[in-house]
């Protein structure tokens, strides 16, 4: 199942989705003592294994974290192949100082803002879509 290649209809259909919850990234070096089901995605660095998971199974664990984040889904079924996605995105966003950390994943884009800037980057996003919308 491919995603859409087009950027023009990629931006035109975005559909951003804010989820529920407050999210954060931990480093650890083993994942052993967090149960899998709790964990959103996790990636592993040469200096250790990123997690992120909800703030409240972060604290029910007793893991450290600085970054508190909300959680963007882009409902658009983008390819992993299209160009210029995160570029429109994340200049968007950091033209209106926002802070974005971005992962692709196979069917859709996921970005995370500070929780203060939740509804700010929604609105910027919404802007987005349709700015684009309303281009030729």
């Amino acid at each position: 199942m491919e995603g859409e290649i087009n950027l023009s209809t990629i931006l035109k259909n975005l559909n951003p989705i804010l989820n529920d919850g407050k999210y954060v990234f931990i480093k650890v070096d083993s994942i052993d003592l967090i149960p899998f089901s709790k964990i959103l995605f996790l990636f592993k660095e040469q200096e250790g294994i990123t997690v992120v998971l909800e703030k409240r199974f972060a604290e029910e664990l007793n893991l450290n974290f600085s970054y508190v984040a909300s959680w963007i889904t882009l409902e658009v079924h983008s390819s992993l192949a299209a160009v210029g996605l995160t570029a429109a995105f994340s200049q968007a966003l950091g033209n209106a100082n926002i802070s974005c950390n971005v992962v692709a994943a196979y069917l859709h884009d996921h970005i995370f803002v500070d929780e203060n800037d939740a509804q700010k980057a929604m609105d910027v996003l919404l802007k987005l879509k349709e700015e684009n919308k309303n281009s030729l």
